[in-house]
């Protein structure tokens, strides 16, 4: 059963850095809607969009990419839209795994929760997954633009928002890094 998302409004919000990856073989700058979404909806929530890249479907490119971000002590989160489903040309699963320190299960199981209401079972095409690596959080979401709302609306609007009740990422950013 789903719970009305809480936040405690005498709480500080506390903005994140946050940069968005696209990865496609058939878009660009003119055409990245899913891209273009989730960053109108980064900037309405009140974080920093603090970059913006789009690379083609290649575990290399993607890795590269990310782990340029991960090194960039300005960048908190990296969110990915692209490469989760299950043809070919989707990598970006297998590119960003083996980044991650840490896996986030739970992200994936919600996504499919959230998006079985807008897609019924087609959402088992998705693989969408999360993990942290070098005190950076990593989302890759499915390249649709009812994808990217369904992940960033259901999920990470509330968990990248410090005032979310009763816990949220952004308190625990601190300590990602911890040994």
């Amino acid at each position: 059963m789903a719970t009305t998302p809480r936040l405690d409004n005498t709480r500080p919000f506390l903005p994140v850095r946050i940069a968005v990856l696209t990865v496609s073989d058939t878009r660009d700058a003119s055409n990245d809607t899913s891209g273009d979404t989730l960053a109108k909806r980064i900037a309405e929530a009140g974080h920093v969009l603090a970059a913006r890249a789009l690379v083609r479907d290649d575990k290399a490119a993607i890795a590269s990419q990310v782990l340029t971000w991960i090194a960039d002590r300005d960048i908190d989160v990296v969110i990915s839209t692209g490469g989760t489903g299950l043809t070919g040309r989707d990598v970006t699963v297998e590119a960003l795994r083996p980044l991650f320190e840490k896996e986030i299960e739970g992200f994936s199981v919600l996504f499919h929760q959230i998006s079985s209401t807008t897609v019924g079972t087609s959402t088992m095409q998705s693989r969408a997954t999360a993990g942290v690596a070098g005190g950076t959080y990593i989302f890759a979401l499915p390249g649709s633009t009812g994808a990217v709302k369904d992940g960033w609306d259901g999920i990470l609007r509330w968990q990248l928002d410090s005032r979310h009740r009763p816990c949220n990422l952004v308190e625990i950013m601190p300590r990602l890094n911890e040994r």
